[in-house]
């Protein structure tokens, strides 16, 4: 079955290498068994729509609106998003690989509200200047991850393996000191104090 990216056909099998896809508008459409190599999407929209079962290698996302997109036996190698739109997304049901050597995907500016990236090992990812709101990072692995600058609003942390992850200037995370792994992490001064919200304590000035 064939598909259309743009004015490109796509057939199942396709292999795209080092194109640019620019101000494309592919919203609710389906794509399976694509390669992605080293592509960049700039100005995209693809909310809605379900890629099954492609690959997406060495790729850069540019303003981009993935909102509700689906990504059913995906896999992600080195894949950058900058100043995108991700809501919505449970990236738990991508193709992930027993070991990781290097984190899978960066987040630059990106709004990733209402995602989910339960029980994945996401070790070294980056989530940077970003608004995630209820996003679910529970019993997942972020081990030296950059969450800087990122606003965690309603977050799930629970389970989370966070060892020497830098929050530096992130904000309203809500982490349970005894029910996550934080030993080495980075967290700025005005905002560590939320650390000591599940401690029966009172602070005084």
């Amino acid at each position: 079955m064939a598909f259309r990216i743009g004015q490109r056909a796509a057939p199942q099998g396709s292999h795209f290498l080092s194109e640019q896809f620019s101000g494309l508008s592919e919203n609710a459409q389906e794509w399976q068994g694509i390669e992605f190599e080293d592509c960049e999407f700039v100005d995209c929209h693809f909310s809605e729509s379900t890629f099954r079962k492609c690959k997406f290698i060495e790729c850069r996302f540019v303003r981009c609106n993935l909102s509700l997109v689906k990504v059913p036996q995906c896999q992600f190698n080195a894949v950058e998003f900058a100043e995108c739109k991700l809501v919505g997304i449970d990236w738990t049901r991508a193709a992930w690989p027993r070991l990781s050597f290097a984190a899978p995907f960066s987040f630059k500016q990106c709004i990733l509200n209402d995602s989910s990236f339960m029980g994945l090992l996401l070790d070294e990812i980056i989530i940077e200047e970003c608004k995630a709101h209820d996003v679910d990072f529970r019993e997942g692995s972020f081990n030296q991850a950059n969450f800087t600058y990122t606003d965690f609003s309603h977050s799930l942390f629970g389970r989370t393996q966070l060892l020497e992850a830098d929050f530096s200037e992130a904000s309203n995370y809500d982490i349970d000191i005894f029910n996550n792994k934080i030993k080495g992490a980075k967290f700025s001064r005005d905002e560590a104090i939320r650390l000591l919200n599940g401690l029966d304590i009172t602070l005084v000035d």
